[in-house]
């Protein structure tokens, strides 16, 4: 009697102790990995062009005046330094040129240098600025003495990297009475120029 009593017990105890299997006795499939969704691409920024700059110009300027014979065109350049103000699409900024020049002007005299304080106003497009500009300029000569006058012009500057720029400008100067003399003169320039911002 315990030998029948014990092996239907121990049957059951192997039975409750043994893995259970249910099912197909196949490998479950595996669930299907997700993956995410790759970034939306990100336009560049503009650059900021809030700061101080300074760096060089190098062009040519044409010289006209009412008197005969007082005219003469060559190489100009010099020095340029300044700061701007970035508002968002506009740039507004304030800065000082002096350009040195040895200009013959029909043997009365020679253009020596030219320096502006001048103001600026652009609008950014992509990297670059596209700008008007005007102020007030000054012409030293080696005997007539100099003059004061106005410019105003137009120039776009490109930032190549976050702290260099590279641009070009045309600006028309004048100058009346020169010299305290009845001769007004007429400059033009038109230079490129590379600066630093820092």
């Amino acid at each position: 009697m315990k030998k029948t009593l014990a092996l239907p017990l121990l049957a059951a105890a192997s039975l409750a102790s043994a893995p259970a299997f249910a099912g197909s006795m196949d490998t479950a499939p595996s669930e299907p990995v997700i993956q995410p969704a790759a970034p939306a691409p990100v336009a560049p920024a503009s650059p900021n062009w809030t700061g101080f700059y300074a760096g060089g110009q190098l062009g040519y300027a044409n010289i006209d005046s009412n008197a005969a014979g007082v005219d003469g065109d060559g190489a100009i350049g010099g020095l340029t330094a300044g700061y701007d103000y970035d508002l968002g699409n506009w740039v507004l900024g304030a800065g000082l040129d002096y350009d040195w020049t040895d200009i013959n002007l029909g043997g009365a005299a020679t253009l020596e240098n030219v320096w502006r304080a001048k103001l600026r106003g652009g609008y950014k497009i992509g990297n670059g600025l596209l700008y008007g500009t005007g102020g007030y300029a000054g012409a030293d000569t080696d005997t007539l003495g100099s003059e004061d006058g106005y410019f105003v012009g137009a120039g776009y500057e490109h930032a190549v990297t976050e702290s260099f720029n590279v641009g070009g400008e045309v600006l028309y100067h004048e100058f009346e009475n020169f010299g305290a003399t009845t001769t007004d003169v007429e400059a033009t320039t038109v230079q490129v120029r590379g600066t630093f911002r820092f």
